[in-house]
């Protein structure tokens, strides 16, 4: 059975252990109960990954409400602490407030804003349009005063690299972090030097650094992260690329063929499928509840 729910507290304490952590893009259930399976500490709910999974781009189209529902579901079935994607707080600081109350409700450990403008699009594309510095500073104040639990950390992210370059993204990074914010997130770095000036720039400041094959930002070793200050590594889109191609060529044999034979040694069997999302567990409740055999 699941353990006992891990949240804030529990975030902050692996935090404090100075290693970088690394976070799995989730974005339903079984990809969370398959990351959790793996060992991984912290998963993190990536709001472009929940989107692609609805058959939509990351371009600022699912709402407080869904994502709510998505962190939930991820909660009900994981133990480890959550990092949640809240984008840009789905509008101004009244929006904040009921979104940072409304996700922790739902489960959330962290929860990461940005300082785009709403609608906003996923950090790796082109044509991003910022609010002004102060108004990110405001939302993370109304962040701050939202929460419930005092241990909920709240992590700021600007995308100032890629619509007006790294200098001003630094300055933000600096200016959230003395607004309050926790931990820094600067989006879209592109190059291991830049990567390098932000920790030297920012050195004392947990850092959030984004890994994925095919970004703008280069692949970078985790003990070089962790030696530049970066204390939690995201990896969004990763296991959901890896579903997306599974299932395509399992969707092509099936067409082709009309049977997928070839992709046995490639998929998950009938067992093992059901061990993933707790049937054992459910089966000795069954047998516990409905079939007599509890004895107290």
């Amino acid at each position: 059975m699941l353990q006992p729910m891990a949240g804030p507290a529990r975030l902050r304490e692996l935090l404090a252990a100075g290693r970088l952590l690394v976070a799995p893009g989730v974005y339903d259930g079984l990809s969370a109960r398959i990351a959790e399976q793996a060992g991984f500490e912290v998963l993190y709910v990536s709001g472009g990954a929940v989107a692609r999974s609805m058959g939509l781009p990351d371009v600022g189209l699912v709402s407080l409400t869904e994502t709510a529902k998505r962190v939930e579901e991820i909660r009900a079935v994981t133990s480890g602490p959550l990092v949640v994607d809240a984008d840009t707080g789905y509008g101004n600081e009244l929006n904040v407030i009921r979104t940072v109350r409304t996700l922790e409700r739902a489960g959330a450990a962290a929860i990461h804003l940005e300082d785009q403008v709403t609608p906003k699009k996923c950090g790796h594309y082109q044509g991003h349009q910022l609010i002004e510095a102060e108004a990110m500073v405001r939302k993370i104040r109304a962040a701050l005063d939202a929460r419930q639990d005092p241990n909920l950390l709240i992590i700021a992210r600007t995308d100032a690299r890629s619509a007006v370059g790294l200098e001003e993204a630094i300055r933000r990074g600096r200016l959230y972090f003395e607004a309050g914010a926790e931990i820094i997130f600067i989006e879209a770095p592109r190059s291991e030097a830049e990567l390098e000036r932000i920790g030297q720039e920012l050195a004392g400041i947990p850092l959030l650094v984004n890994m994925f094959h095919g970004g703008k930002t280069p692949l970078v070793p985790k003990a070089r992260l962790e030696a530049l200050g970066y204390r939690l590594m995201i990896v969004p889109s990763d296991l959901q690329r890896a579903a997306i191609w599974g299932m395509q060529r399992a969707a092509r044999l099936l067409r082709e063929r009309g049977e997928t034979t070839p992709l046995v040694g490639e998929m998950a069997g009938f067992t093992e499928r059901d061990q993933i999302v707790g049937l054992p567990e459910v089966e000795a409740l069954e047998r516990r509840y409905l079939e007599g055999t509890d004895r107290r």
